[in-house]
């Protein structure tokens, strides 16, 4: 067991052990079922066909009325240690690179794939994926490390081709001989380089979650014909469904490419696994609930439903790279599971925030069209929890707000309703557990970054 080199300081206060344990090279809770409880519960996961071993309903309105008033002392807590940190600044020299070397990866001999593939990056985006992998990517280098199995200790570097380029045949002509921030110098050692808290291959990480998000981007906006992304026209408008389509295929390409250039097969697992679950997140968005009835009535089921598809669509990503980063930087597995926990409750709070503020804020603010869920015909969680004392909801759910006058009727039951509530209250519950997840962790800037992500998703506004 050892420690990376860090600026940051702290001691490691926690209760992981530094004893090795047998190497899973998936993540168990991946394979049990997700039900709501109250913080004081340990977390499960998702299964589709696993019974649900507690009121799914039950727990969320007792979390809903006991956060109203944790909310408040968190928040009085927050203040008396007045800790505020900005969370880029801290990683500000990768994320100054990030998009400079997307770029680079993206580049094609073909100059229309070249400039479709690109034309989001043009576009200032969130980047909130890669921003949590390079935070957590620091936050554990003081944590205990141990010697994985992994191609990744090779010294070959994270731009090398593993088969001859003649078999290739993969022309890029963006992507330089030598990366500044991905290709180490002759003489860069682990021990003695001063900046090397984040790793190259956790660098390309970042890139290579930014790669995959994207490309989601592109097929999410043709599967629901938006109009507009992150305030310009969206690709499908500027270049037709088939380049946007052909687009993000290629952006997978190329993430699988760098993917596999970080030669950890552990790693290349979770991360393949990722694109599985948008695909099948995507399938089920196509139906409200899990039967799909046209005359649905609410039971506990409709909640499990939508955070099943909510993980896989929007939490998937962000938690197994945070886990893919801690294991990159050869961390022991509490350290490991600790990442992906906060990952997986990060991502589940940022897009219960999201659906909210469909219901919320304006179209100007949002940089997109708001009230696109209803029109898209579907129910997000302020409608879902608003649907259990609105009965007359389940027949416009079950045609998807086809009828002239459901969406606006639907905003209407919703509005008087507490769902926009309840639907805060568990976003709140699960950015509280991602902040607990990594309380272990020493105390540095990156630690203090990743707290405040939590706070501002609660808090944003788009």
């Amino acid at each position: 067991m050892g420690f990376r080199p860090s600026r940051a300081s702290g001691l490691f206060r926690s209760s992981f052990t530094a004893q090795q344990r047998p190497r899973i090279s998936t993540c168990p809770q991946c394979t049990q079922s997700l039900s709501f409880r109250t913080r004081a519960t340990p977390i499960t996961n998702f299964n589709f066909t696993h019974q649900r071993k507690s009121s799914t309903w039950t727990a969320a309105v007792s979390a809903a009325q006991n956060l109203m008033s944790a909310a408040s002392a968190s928040s009085k807590e927050a203040a008396a240690q007045g800790v505020s940190v900005d969370p880029l600044r801290i990683v500000a020299k990768e994320m100054k690179f990030l998009t400079k070397n997307i770029r680079q990866l993206l580049g094609s001999g073909h100059p229309t794939l070249d400039t479709v593939a690109k034309y989001y990056t043009h576009a200032e985006g969130k980047h909130m994926r890669p921003l949590v992998v390079l935070l957590m990517s620091r936050a554990t280098a003081l944590t205990p490390t141990i010697s994985r199995q992994s191609f990744a200790t090779q010294t070959a570097s994270v731009d090398s081709p593993i088969s001859p380029s003649s078999i290739l045949l993969d022309n890029n002509p963006s992507f330089p001989e030598t990366n500044p921030l991905t290709t180490e110098p002759a003489s860069f050692t682990s021990t003695s380089a001063p900046d090397s808290d984040i790793l190259p291959s956790q660098r390309r990480l970042a890139e290579i979650t930014e790669l995959i998000h994207t490309a989601s981007l592109l097929h999410d906006d043709v599967i629901d014909t938006s109009e507009a992304r992150r305030g310009s026209p969206s690709a499908n408008i500027e270049f037709g469904n088939k380049m946007a389509v052909l687009a993000g295929d290629f952006l997978l390409g190329r993430a699988s490419i760098a993917l596999a250039r970080l030669r950890d097969p552990e790693v290349i697992e979770l991360m393949a696994t990722v694109i599985a679950n948008l695909v099948e997140g995507e399938f089920m968005q196509l139906k409200n609930t899990a039967r799909d009835e046209k005359y649905p009535k609410w039971t506990e089921e409709t909640i499990s439903y939508y955070l099943q598809k909510t993980y896989l669509k929007t939490a998937s990503l962000i938690s197994k790279s945070s886990r893919s980063a801690a294991l990159l930087g050869q961390n022991t597995p509490e350290v490991v599971e600790a990442a992906y926990q906060f990952g997986r409750n990060l991502g589940l709070a940022f897009q219960l925030v999201d659906d909210m503020l469909d219901y919320t804020v304006s179209a100007q603010e949002l940089g997109k069209p708001a009230g696109a869920d209803l029109e898209l015909g579907l129910a997000t969680a302020p409608l879902l929890f608003a649907w259990k004392n609105e009965p007359e909801l389940g027949a416009l759910v079950g045609r998807k707000f086809s009828k002239e006058g459901d969406v606006l009727r639907a905003r209407e039951l919703v509005a008087r309703s507490d769902g926009v509530e309840q639907t805060r209250a568990l976003a709140q519950d699960y950015a509280d557990k991602a902040v607990a997840a990594i309380s272990p962790f020493p105390e540095s800037e990156a630690k203090d970054g990743l707290i405040e992500i939590c706070v501002k998703t609660m808090n944003r506004r788009k």
